[in-house]
């Protein structure tokens, strides 16, 4: 029962797959499932285009920069947090995570009004701070507990032995908690690069974003470029995990 269960489940989620990836190869001026026929049309209009282009470049940018804000953010916050006990310790928590409380429609019309005064509204450094906001809390939780589950006496050992602050840092911290770290940063990476109702608010032309442009695209024009995009999408995430699978079951070398 169980088994069948789960076999439904999985097929939910991969049939949407199944009739993406064969649209993204029609030859239909429409959406049209089963394709009438299978050409890279698509594929080509999508890689010879600035108004496609440009957008994916705007949101790989804009990730990778509000990815950088969010972990200088968090990394010194949730060092403050966990090693430390002050007064308002809850509020602070509580403020850390209202990007992840509040709806991104009024996250978004905040950041609107805000940004208009600031003169930011449609220009790239509005949309990374915005985002490297949004993605403060995912990524505060993230390396919150990592550095619960760090072992301090790793630290105590090395500063007995000689070591300055920023030497243990650097050489016993930062090695161990460099993974829980990648992952935060990996999750705000990806926060930035799907959310959509922000940049629909405040990025305007130039600094339109992937899905700002496909969230366009399928509500005024129905483009079939938009299957290329989600194809091309779903592939990249295919091969990152197929990658991690491959590194993980990768046997090390024993001397």
């Amino acid at each position: 029962m169980v088994m069948a269960l789960a076999i439904l489940v999985a097929i939910f989620l991969i049939s949407p797959i199944l009739i993406i990836i064969p649209m993204s190869f029609s030859t239909a001026i429409s959406f049209q499932f089963p394709p009438p026929g299978y050409s890279l049309g698509y594929y080509q209009a999508y890689f010879t285009s600035y108004d496609w282009l440009q957008p994916t470049a705007n949101s790989f940018v804009i990730a990778i920069l509000s990815m950088a804000v969010t972990m200088l953010l968090v990394v010194p916050a949730s060092f403050g947090y966990v090693r430390h006990r002050f007064r308002g310790k809850s509020f602070f928590n509580l403020l850390m995570m209202s990007p992840l409380i509040v709806p991104h429609v009024v996250a978004a019309l905040a950041y609107y009004g805000y940004f208009s005064m600031a003169r930011l509204n449609g220009t790239l450094p509005g949309v990374i701070l915005a985002h490297g906001v949004l993605a403060v809390p995912i990524a505060f939780l993230v390396v919150c507990a990592t550095i619960k589950g760090f072992d301090r006496n790793l630290e105590r050992a090395a500063m007995s032995a000689g070591a300055g602050p920023l030497r243990t840092f650097f050489y016993v911290t930062l090695p161990v908690l460099r993974p829980g770290m990648m992952v935060g940063a990996l999750f705000s990476f990806l926060a930035s690069f799907n959310e959509a109702v922000v940049a629909i608010f405040i990025s305007g032309r130039d600094a339109a974003t992937l899905p700002k442009k496909m969230y366009e695209s399928i509500r005024l024009e129905s483009d079939p470029i938009i299957a290329v995009v989600s194809s091309l999408l779903i592939g990249a995430v295919l091969i990152g995990v197929v990658t991690s699978v491959v590194f993980r079951r990768k046997p090390k070398n024993v001397p």
